[in-house]
């Protein structure tokens, strides 16, 4: 498998600091953190880190001591024990719940779905350190089942430019790393991790399937290049996109929504598929299916393209999640940031800071889209 490939934006990060020997550092992930913490991000402390990431390392080297499912039961009694140990995530997950789904669920439905959700989180973070071991080309069928995938593998097998997306439902990563381990070319959008270790672990782990990783900060400079080179671009798409995010109705509830999704579909012309890995049971066992193509002549003459395409792919998450509640990362802020009174009927954001990365880019001016003169999805 190929290793994994950081894609960062050269030009913009800053020579490598010394180390306290003198020499230089080199290591391009190494350079990335560094960047990224100067930035804006939390001071960190090194050494808290290090220790942290080296009992997480520990706890894996014991967990893949023994078989996966064995360790999903673990997971899930370590997901009880958060569910009932931090009642502040314990109450946001209820109350995202009741504010979702009404009196149509009840408070007792209500208690045990959010702890099953935590309960999946906790069991996702399992899957994840046990994914090089148990997902190749040749044993992947084992684990995953392929569902209704008609509406979009056709067009991806012909190894055309397109969008993914999905939410934080069933196992996010396992989707991606899947795909990519059969062979489709992936480039995934992702948020470093606080902790830099850690983040290097998850990057290690993810690129033995050959799964190429995009940082979000100054993502749109660089996803113009992942597109012209006909690759897929995959985001979770169910992101709070802070004040000046596009908000769409999700759950019936306006949702702060990244505007770059339906920015870089509309620039180059190419398909969003909408997709999910489902759990099927208790053990290591999932489907991928894709529920929605949204293909370009659908938003093409519309009034407000970028409104309809952003909350097109949210109402297509909304339907799977409402398939299986249980595994939706319910504990998520997604309804973090509200629009503005005199926004609420319009539901629309103010412009460009919805857009992921710093700075002004062409892709964070909607009404300045320029279209490809060659269409890739006849």
């Amino acid at each position: 498998m190929g290793a994994v490939r950081v894609c960062v934006n050269v030009g913009a990060v800053r020579p490598p600091p010394l180390r306290r020997d003198g020499a230089p550092t080199l290591r391009v992930v190494g350079l990335v953190r560094r960047r990224l913490y100067n930035d804006g991000m939390k001071l960190r402390r090194p050494m808290a880190d290090y220790l942290v990431y080296l009992g997480v390392r520990s706890l894996a080297a014991v967990f893949l001591c023994f078989p996966i499912n064995a360790n999903l039961k673990t997971a899930r009694l370590f997901g009880r024990i958060w569910f009932h140990l931090i009642p502040r995530h314990r109450r946001r997950a209820e109350q995202h719940l009741r504010d979702s789904f009404g009196p149509t669920m009840s408070a007792g439905a209500i208690r045990q779905t959010a702890l099953r959700s935590m309960q999946q989180m906790v069991m996702m973070a399992m899957e994840v350190i046990f994914a090089p071991r148990l997902i190749n080309e040749w044993t992947w069928s084992r684990y995953v089942r392929v569902g209704d995938m008609s509406k979009g593998l056709p067009y991806l097998l012909q190894r055309k430019a397109a969008i993914m997306v999905t939410g934080h439902y069933g196992n996010w990563e396992l989707l991606g790393y899947m795909l990519a381990s059969v062979g489709l070319e992936l480039v995934a959008v992702m948020r470093p991790l606080d902790n830099p270790y850690l983040n290097d672990y998850l990057v290690r782990t993810l690129g033995k399937a050959g799964l190429d990783l995009l940082y979000k900060k100054g993502m749109t400079r660089s996803a113009d290049d992942v597109l012209d080179d006909n690759k897929i671009l995959c985001f979770i798409a169910d992101q709070d996109a802070g004040r000046k995010g596009l908000f769409v109705d999700f759950f019936g509830r306006k949702a702060s929504t990244y505007k770059s999704i339906g920015l870089l579909a509309m620039r180059h012309e190419v398909p969003i598929v909408v997709g999910y890995a489902r759990r099927l049971s208790p053990d290591f066992e999932y489907q991928i299916e894709v529920s929605r193509v949204i293909w370009p002549h659908e938003w093409q003459h519309r009034r407000d393209e970028l409104a309809w395409i952003t909350q097109e792919y949210t109402r297509a998450i909304e339907q799977f999640v409402r398939q299986d509640p249980d595994q939706y990362l319910w504990v998520h802020r997604r309804w973090k940031h509200q629009p503005p009174e005199r926004n609420r009927g319009a539901g629309a954001g103010a412009e460009s800071a919805g857009t992921l990365g710093s700075g002004v880019s062409p892709l964070s001016q909607p009404v300045a889209v320029k279209k490809r003169t060659e269409s890739r999805h006849g």
